[in-house]
């Protein structure tokens, strides 16, 4: 390949079977500027080792299958380029907060557990309507950013609040909660913000920002949460 530089990626790899605890190994190949971490590491399992594992799926951030850290910072891999990421060496670890199954792949279930609690799905009991339930724009808007949410759990994984607490919703879960809240055409809002109104719900977000930074997605999660927790002392978004 033209214009390729030679990079090494220092992976985690971890089988319960084998190691007691998480361990780095290194692999060297050329790389061009543009080619996204994901691709890397599909060239090192297919070309060098073809044991390693990882989430991966669609490869155009929709799943958010392949959130990882990535040189210390939680990213999806099919969104983050060679080029990104400064120096010769690129450190991919799995991501932070989550228990590791194997090599960069984690225990996901405490973070749907966490996902759950807040009923992340439209709830609307009255009868049919003729037409749509429609909505005004404004009303739109207002779910169209948290709507943007993929469940990669990148800013979960960089909330310090759940690396010290796994009870803690986290913000993806709360996001999701701010979504339906502030859909007018929900009906269930008071029963996810009793469920977000706790000592491991919203008020735990002490507004660090890492979330912001991480989102693959650029979703405004500290504004999402802020209305959240408005709308868990005044009883509701509208």
């Amino acid at each position: 390949m033209a214009n390729t530089v030679l990079k090494t990626f220092r992976v985690t790899r971890f089988d319960p079977a084998k190691h007691a605890k998480p361990v780095f190994q290194e692999f060297t190949l050329p790389c061009d500027p543009m080619e996204r971490i994901l691709t890397a590491l599909n060239r090192i399992k297919w070309e060098q080792d073809g044991s390693l594992s990882y989430r991966r799926s669609c490869g155009h951030a929709i799943c958010g299958s392949c959130g990882m850290t990535i040189q210390g910072a939680s990213r999806l891999a099919c969104r983050t380029l060679v080029k990104d990421i400064a120096g010769d060496v690129i450190t991919v670890e799995p991501l932070k907060g989550f228990a590791v199954v194997k090599d960069l792949v984690v225990d996901m279930e405490h973070f749907y557990r966490n996902l759950r609690a807040v009923l992340p799905y439209f709830i609307n009991e009255s009868p049919k309507p003729v037409k749509e339930q429609r909505q005004s724009p404004r009303e739109q808007e207002e779910i169209d950013d948290p709507a943007k949410c993929i469940l990669c759990a990148c800013c979960t994984s960089s909330c310090p609040s759940y690396w010290k607490n796994e009870s803690y919703l986290g913000p993806a879960a709360l996001v999701k909660a701010w979504r339906f809240v502030a859909d007018t055409r929900d009906e269930a809002a008071d029963r996810r913000l009793e469920a977000v109104n706790g000592a491991n719900g919203v008020w735990r977000c002490h507004t660090i920002f890492n979330c912001l930074e991480a989102c693959p997605k650029e979703i405004d999660i500290p504004a999402a949460l802020s209305k959240l927790k408005r709308a868990a002392v005044f009883g509701g978004a509208r």
